[in-house]
């Protein structure tokens, strides 16, 4: 008796065990799949606005090179940014938080997403002039669209329609 029930317990931590592993491994997948946009949502990693285009192959391939460079350099100002809110959150849950300190994260976090904000503004004129007339109205309607209706619902373009 001690052993078979000693067996069924092993069987169900091996159980939970895979269970809990095979979780992780999709929340991983999950999040590795997926890129936050300039524009606060978010999109396939794989997946860029412009591909909505009729572009040559040659203006895939150099729209495709720049915007992986440039998410690149997103993720790495949008992760400098959290780490000074963290740091902002940390001054604030002192007991008698210094003010000047906090007022300073404030502003250098202002003036990293304005930094920010102007990068992804030059982005996306570069972007804009390798296009032609057509695809450059359809490129400003993308982006357009992504920046008020994918932001005000949290969803990518694809997901609303």
């Amino acid at each position: 008796m001690k052993n078979s029930t000693l067996k069924f317990l092993l069987l169900i931590s091996l159980i939970l065990n895979i269970s809990f592993l095979g979780a992780a491994g999709y929340q991983y997948y999950k999040k590795s799949t997926y890129w936050t946009s300039p524009f606060g949502f978010k999109m396939q990693r794989n997946h860029f606005l412009f591909e909505e285009l009729s572009l040559r192959p040659d203006q895939m391939k150099t729209m495709r090179e720049t915007a992986i460079r440039f998410r690149t350099i997103v993720d790495e100002k949008r992760q400098a940014i959290a780490s000074r809110r963290k740091e902002l959150i940390t001054l604030i849950r002192q007991d008698n938080p210094d003010r000047k300190a906090v007022e300073a994260v404030v502003s250098e976090i202002s003036s990293m997403q304005e930094e920010m904000q102007r990068m992804i503004a030059m982005h996306m004129i570069s972007m804009k002039t390798g296009l032609d007339k057509e695809q450059q109205m359809k490129f400003i309607d993308l982006i357009e669209t992504a920046m008020t209706e994918g932001r005000q619902t949290g969803c990518t373009p694809t997901e609303q329609n």
